[in-house]
């Protein structure tokens, strides 16, 4: 009780600081007028609702110079930042030339540590660009489809398990604008309320009905579906169900929020098959990184890969590149590959992107004839169970599922959270992901380990 009356009453304060310094703007007695939009900008349409544009003026600029801090180096268990400082409340900043040497790493989605410079790990990437440059220059329906591409397809589907699959050069738009592609007018599609933008965006842009259930509830599905019974007059095409497995972005307006979550497969699976539904399974971040050899949630829960109609995932994180696929029956990526806006109309991948997908995908399935990508994998388990149990003991509060990576750290306090923040850049020890003011996510890397925490630094301000 008395911790949550004092968060109340911390976000409260700020709060009334914040109106009240509106109001002195307005009557002329607040000398900075920063928080305020310039006059040439007031025909302009509002980026913001009223009360986001209040937070993010008054609330997030006073602590913003935590976050985005520009990185000069490969986001490994350690990097380096490029220093800066703000002469304006935050509101602009000013790199000082000066660099800050091995920060922990705990805000990277570089779970298997694939972003990597190892030489030799990198020579075929190296041959592969020098084969065929680093553009394509083309969309793959015209002159930019590579066998390299297709080698690329046909790896992912056999590491999936399924039929078929294809591949796009960016994860948002794997999202975004396949699902347009295959449900429009007069299908359902039920949403969990945490699902990332990119499902959000596509399922609004397909024009189909959308119904929000609540975040990993099986009561919240049953009530959707048993809505599509009661109104099946007005509902004649496809149902779908979207859902997320390891939630992808938090940002600081709390418009969607990463709390580590797995989905509940199996009891959507049951209720999908009880009702003749279609799953759509978004695993950006839980491919390469959940499971006993990294195939996701299918494995995680030993599921059939066909009870899954669609399955997506992305190359942005466990294999250290870029890009997303869609995999399932080889009538659904062949019907994609000309209707999907993101296959007809984007550039084709990179092929240095393409290759080194290849060669991360290989070495987890041990098609490089090591067991290198295997203990990688449970490395990762090892760290993230360790790390949660630690916090656990430690007296925090931690969202998420255990297999999880992604490790959410409920920091409720907005004073605590800011005294947190600076107290980690002043040690120049750790950078994380904490986009909101309730929430730090730290994401976990296989390359992480005890002596690199052991070995951060107290704070210090003059050292050169």
């Amino acid at each position: 009780m008395y911790v949550a009356v004092m968060t109340y009453l911390g976000f409260g304060i700020v709060t009334l600081f914040g109106y009240l310094r509106d109001f002195l703007r307005a009557v002329g007695l607040e000398k900075c007028h920063l928080a305020q939009e310039r006059e040439e900008q007031k025909e302009f349409v509002p980026l913001y609702q009223d009360f986001e544009n209040f937070y993010t003026r008054n609330l997030y600029m006073r602590v913003r110079d935590n976050w985005n801090r520009p990185v000069c180096s490969l986001p490994g268990p350690v990097f380096d930042l490029m220093e800066r400082v703000s002469d304006d409340y935050n509101w602009t900043f000013r790199l000082t030339g000066r660099t800050i040497h091995n920060a922990i790493n705990m805000g990277s989605y570089n779970y298997l540590g694939f972003a990597e410079n190892n030489a030799d790990f990198l020579k075929t990437v190296a041959d592969k660009t020098r084969q065929y440059g680093v553009g394509v220059c083309s969309t793959r329906q015209e002159i930019g489809n590579l066998k390299i591409h297709e080698d690329l397809e046909k790896l992912v589907a056999s590491f999936l398990g399924v039929e078929s699959s294809m591949t796009f050069g960016m994860g948002f738009a794997t999202n975004s604008m396949n699902i347009p592609a295959l449900v429009g007018k007069g299908c359902l599609i039920l949403s969990d309320e945490l699902n990332h933008t990119s499902l959000i965006l596509g399922a609004r842009l397909s024009g189909a009905t959308i119904r929000v259930f609540k975040h990993n509830s099986k009561s919240g599905h049953f009530l959707n579906l048993t809505w599509v019974i009661v109104n099946k007059n007005t509902i004649h095409n496809i149902v779908k169900i979207i859902k997320q497995n390891v939630f992808d972005a938090l940002r600081f307006s709390v418009e969607e929020i990463m709390e580590g979550s797995v989905v509940r497969l199996p009891e959507i699976i049951a209720l999908k098959k009880k009702y003749k539904a279609y799953l759509y399974l978004d695993e950006a971040h839980s491919i390469g990184a959940v499971g006993p050899s990294g195939r996701g949630v299918t494995e995680l829960f030993g599921v059939n890969q066909a009870d899954v109609d669609v399955m997506m995932g992305t190359f942005t994180k466990s294999f250290g590149a870029a890009g997303g696929y869609i995999a399932g029956k080889k009538e659904l990526v062949d019907y994609l590959r000309s209707h999907s806006h993101s296959a007809v109309y984007s550039s084709a991948m990179s092929p240095p992107v393409t290759e080194q997908i290849i060669r991360a995908m290989k070495c987890i399935m041990g098609k490089d004839g090591s067991t290198e990508g295997i203990k990688r994998i449970r490395q990762l388990a090892e760290n993230t169970r360790y790390f949660r149990a630690r916090l656990k003991e430690m007296g925090f509060i931690i969202y998420g599922n255990d297999d999880s990576p992604v490790v959410p750290i409920l920091l409720y306090m907005p004073g605590k959270v800011v005294y947190q923040l600076h107290y980690i850049s002043l040690s120049e020890a750790i950078s994380g992901a904490a986009p909101s003011e309730r929430v730090g996510r730290r994401s976990l890397s296989q390359v992480l380990t005890a002596k690199i925490f052991l070995s951060a630094r107290p704070p210090c301000r003059d050292r050169p």
